[in-house]
């Protein structure tokens, strides 16, 4: 008696993605319009992309910390309790210079709105 020849299987291959995971990134015109806004001078090429280097371990940095606060309080969100005090142990907060004023000073009204409560009764605005 003759047997069928039945086929071999064939392992399949498991795709791996050739793409790259990459972390999002603070726009470079971004960083470029702040930048030469605070410094008032020609900028040369060179120096800016040393400014987006520190601007990106900077900001790698803060989101660490802010994650560590978050996660020390056993909290899943990070809130503007966790923001003021990394600012405070970075010196941008202090008795004097409170993070409201920071925000009145540096953010257009529409953001002031958002991260600054106010509450409205008729005409009179109260803080």
């Amino acid at each position: 008696p003759l047997q069928l020849l039945q086929p071999k299987p064939v392992p399949k291959r498991v795709r791996m993605s050739q793409r790259k995971t990459h972390e999002p990134q603070i726009p470079r015109s971004l960083i470029k319009e702040n930048f030469r806004h605070f410094v008032k001078m020609p900028v040369a090429r060179d120096a800016f992309k040393i400014v987006e280097k520190c601007a990106e371990k900077y900001f790698k940095q803060m989101s660490n910390d802010l994650e560590a606060y978050t996660n020390h309080a056993g909290r899943k969100t990070v809130e503007i309790a966790d923001l003021e005090i990394l600012m405070r142990r970075q010196g941008l907060v202090t008795d004097k210079m409170p993070l409201r004023v920071l925000i009145e000073r540096y953010f257009p009204l529409e953001y002031r709105k958002l991260l600054i409560p106010v509450a409205m009764c008729g005409n009179k605005v109260i803080p």
